[in-house]
């Protein structure tokens, strides 16, 4: 199971319909400050469950919505997309692609959906779990969360490592 892409819309700098397409293996995003390297590693957390807006940076998740710039309006919502290639059937889906889709609208209202089907926030944590993507996504550390998980007891470094591993299904 891989990430195969990623889309985008209305995410914070990201208010048009963006597409990015990834290959198996290791992936580097580079890019200069402010380009959006830090909201897509956001982008992927929020879709797959992420509850605290501040784990994205924001006071609310309306906050994820792209706030407008000179010449371009503010975004109504925002959405993003994952789609991964389950072919090696990681996934407990019987499908050889898997979207996961979460949506948010300025009202507040939001939903998620897996391949299409609208569904809530639980089955796509249970889906994901099932590869280590886990209600607390301990697989994805972003800015300033290092310091978190070294100043943490061993107890909780050892449960986040076994999230991160997928071995809570085994115990």
């Amino acid at each position: 199971m891989y990430l195969r892409a990623i889309r985008l819309r209305g995410f914070k700098s990201f208010a048009k319909k963006t597409d990015l397409l990834l290959e198996p293996g290791v992936a580097v995003v580079i890019g200069p400050n402010g380009s959006g390297k830090s909201n897509l590693a956001e982008a992927v957390m929020w879709a797959l469950g992420e509850q605290s807006p501040s784990s994205v940076r924001g006071a609310s998740m309306q906050d994820v919505i792209f706030a407008g710039s000179d010449g371009r309006r503010a975004a109504g919502g925002a959405e993003v997309e994952l789609t991964f290639d389950n072919s090696d059937g990681a996934l407990p889906l019987p499908t050889p692609e898997i979207s996961i889709l979460r949506r948010v609208r300025r009202d507040g209202q939001s939903e998620y959906r897996i391949n299409q089907a609208v569904c809530r926030l639980s089955d796509v944590v249970e889906l994901m779990s099932a590869v280590g993507l886990g209600k607390e996504l301990h697989s994805i550390i972003g800015q300033g969360r290092v310091e978190s998980f070294l100043s943490s007891k061993p107890a909780d470094r050892r449960a986040m490592v076994e999230e991160a591993a997928g071995l809570g299904r085994y115990k």
